[in-house]
């Protein structure tokens, strides 16, 4: 089943500084989210050439207590597939935990065996939501 590596995610403590500092690695923004509902911005930064591996600074607008932390700045890496239902039975049916359903027929977070955050997207437009993904709770942590 094709996956393809989308990005990783790590949290920042001070955006500008984060920013300034991928800046002078040759890194620039090319993508930005602003979330005033979840108080959150999502900004993605690649290498010239190399758009299609950034890295996406999570900056949480209320502060992260937790950060600098080491353990607390990785976040996850994300693949898109062709159909996030085949993936995620697929990965079911081979003793992995979902532990973050494709309620929205669109996302999902498995857990690596060393408990690395693996996000899955759909790739394109979400999947109508469909039973048993709709119905499924989440399980532990993602």
């Amino acid at each position: 089943m094709p996956v393809k590596y989308l990005h990783t995610m790590v949290r920042v403590k001070d955006l500008e500084k984060t920013m300034t500092f991928f800046n002078l690695l040759g890194l620039r923004e090319i993508r930005r989210r602003d979330d005033e509902g979840g108080r959150f911005s999502l900004i993605f930064m690649a290498a010239e050439g190399d758009e299609d591996c950034p890295v996406e600074l999570t900056y949480n607008w209320d502060g992260d207590d937790a950060l600098p932390d080491d353990s607390r700045h990785f976040g996850h890496l994300a693949y898109s597939v062709p159909n996030i239902y085949e993936m995620c039975q697929h990965l079911m049916d081979n003793g992995v935990t979902i532990n973050r359903p494709p309620r929205d027929g669109n996302m999902a977070f498995v857990r690596s065996p060393d408990n690395i955050s693996i996000e899955l997207l759909q790739d394109g437009d979400a999947l109508a939501p469909a039973e048993p993904w709709k119905s499924m709770e989440n399980t532990g942590h993602w």
